[in-house]
C-alpha cells in the first residue's frame, strides 16, 4: 500500500511540474534556474547523508552513489545554463552604442 501512495506522489508531482514550468514566461527561467540549483544542491547533502546511513547495505550505497551523482550532474548543468542565458544580456566588446 506504502508502494502506491508513493507512485502516486510521484506522478502527481511530474504532473504537475511540468505543467507549472510550461507556463513559465521566458524572463523567468533565469531566475528559476538557480533556484533549482539550490535544491539540488540540498539534494547533493541529503544523498550523500543518505549513502552514508549506519545501516550499509549494498542497496542504500548504489542508489545513494547514484543520488549525488545525477544531482552534481543537474547543479553542474543548471549553472552552465544559467551562465549561458546571462551572457545573451551582456554587451559584445567593440560593439556600437
Amino acid at each position: 500500500m506504502t508502494i502506491i501512495l508513493l507512485v502516486f506522489i510521484f506522478v502527481l508531482a511530474a504532473f504537475l511540474g511540468f505543467e507549472l514550468i510550461s507556463k513559465v514566461p521566458s524572463q523567468l527561467h533565469t531566475p528559476l534556474m538557480s533556484g533549482s540549483n539550490a535544491i539540488s544542491g540540498i539534494t547533493i547533502v541529503g544523498a550523500i547523508l543518505a549513502t552514508g546511513a549506519s545501516d550499509n547495505s549494498t542497496l542504500n550505497t548504489i542508489l545513494g552513489t547514484l543520488a549525488v551523482t545525477l544531482a552534481t550532474i543537474n547543479v553542474i548543468g543548471g549553472y552552465l545554463v544559467t551562465d549561458r542565458m546571462l551572457a545573451m544580456f551582456k554587451k559584445k566588446e567593440g560593439a556600437k552604442k
